[in-house]
């Protein structure tokens, strides 16, 4: 029996890692067999290796072993791919079809990304596992077919499980035995070692030196999070050997191939984020609708000032930034009517019997409690009518009273068409 170096080199797995080691040792014992494997791990790891290992060393070596993505078939076709179809099953089906179970009778299947597999699809593949039969698409007849099944997913399958998104049943099926590949992160002394012979690799490829790092760009690039693995190690060191000129590497430089370094974290899992969503939402209405309230609650107040005061200097100086975040500070020049016109001025009248006695100070506060749900543009066209109505219709009076631009002033006088 080869060794597990020997099986390595000779599927061009590089690294010294204990956990890589007994994942390739493990499909070393499980290849003379016909258990169902799956390999499990992030993407980018090399899970393919893994059954080429196994169909490699096992008595189907002779027959064929047929690599399928199942994410990258769409669900419509992934039945007919996989099953065969008959003449005339659904539209297109022009002949008989022979699917990838048919074809590999003897031989091995390579279910990549199995995770992503419809549940229809699921039930038909838990019963090739169970007993050898499929049914074609379209077809009544059973057949049967001697394959060796082997699976691999980057998904959580517990998760996947719990959310109905792959069948329990089926999961157990496929991972009698499971083979978990390490991500690079934890093989930080394979990093350097995988980096080298990819930099070798494109040097003789594109008849160039071969790019060298520094010590700090070494020790930078096994601190790094690697979330694309060997897949993302094997691009950078492409990129790197056909970009730059020098073929020395410092940290520097390195830095600028790995993106988000500075946010180098583990990323939010996206499920726990859906999850507090509302609550956050929540959060954020209660702190608007309370800050209105405050809002409101200091408009009255300047209000009732403004009622009692004949000199309002000091309430525009005070409340300076009130009035801004309600009324805004655009200070633009514009051609505006320096007053409002007596048509204008007679809607803004208040009938004198239905305005407040100035002299009774508590009879405006009462008023405005008893309208407490009176929304806040109401009060705003109430205070820019009184204002007006105080300067006689002058336009920049009553602006310098309230605080705000000529401009805003007439822009709200248009926006309540007064």
């Amino acid at each position: 029996m080869e060794s597990i170096q020997a099986i390595k080199q000779r599927f061009g797995i590089l690294g010294n890692d204990q956990k890589l080691n007994r994942a390739v040792e493990k499909a070393m014992q499980v290849a003379p067999t016909d258990i169902s494997v799956l390999v499990t791990g992030e993407s980018g790891v090399g899970k393919e290796s893994i059954p080429k290992i196994i169909h490699a060393l096992s008595h189907r070596k002779h027959g064929k072993y047929i690599a399928v993505n199942c994410g990258a078939i769409p669900e419509g076709t992934i039945d007919s791919e996989l099953f065969g179809h008959e003449k005339g099953a659904f539209t297109g089906a022009s002949q008989t079809r022979s699917g990838y179970f048919e074809v590999a009778d003897g031989g091995t299947i390579f279910l990549d990304e199995v995770g992503e597999l419809p549940l229809t699809t699921q039930v038909r593949l838990l019963r090739v596992l169970e007993n050898g039969e499929f049914i074609k698409v379209g077809s009544s007849k059973v057949q049967k077919t001697n394959v060796r099944i082997v699976a691999a997913t980057n998904l959580n399958m517990s998760e996947a499980i719990q959310k109905e998104k792959f069948r329990e049943d089926l999961y157990y099926r496929l991972s009698t035995v499971e083979i978990y590949l390490p991500p690079l992160r934890e093989r930080k002394d394979d990093i350097h070692l995988l980096f080298r012979k990819f930099a070798s690799d494109f040097a003789l490829k594109y008849k160039m030196p071969t790019i060298r790092l520094d010590d700090d760009a070494i020790s930078l690039l096994q601190k790094y999070r690697w979330n694309g693995n060997v897949r993302q190690l094997r691009n950078l060191a492409e990129q790197i050997s056909v970009l730059e000129q020098e073929r020395s590497i410092d940290a520097a430089k390195l830095k600028e191939y790995l993106p988000g370094y500075g946010s180098n974290l583990p990323a939010i899992i996206e499920e726990k984020k859906k999850e507090s969503d509302f609550s956050n939402e929540r959060e954020i209405l209660y702190k608007v609708l309370f800050d209105m309230k405050n809002d409101l609650n200091d408009l009255k107040k300047l209000t009732l000032e403004l009622m009692e005061n004949e000199s309002h200097t000091n309430v525009k100086e005070e409340n300076e930034s009130l009035i801004k975040k309600i009324y805004g500070n655009n200070d633009e020049e514009d051609v505006i009517p320096e007053e409002i016109t007596d048509e204008q001025l007679e809607v803004l009248q208040i009938p004198q019997q239905n305005q407040p006695d100035k002299q009774d100070k508590y009879y405006f506060a009462e008023e405005i409690e008893e309208e407490e749900t009176l929304s806040l543009q109401d009060k705003e066209l109430e205070l820019i009518k009184k204002s007006l109505e105080r300067h006689n219709g002058k336009r920049k009076a009553a602006a310098e009273e309230l605080g705000i631009s000529e401009r805003t002033l007439y822009r709200k006088i248009k926006q309540y068409d007064l």
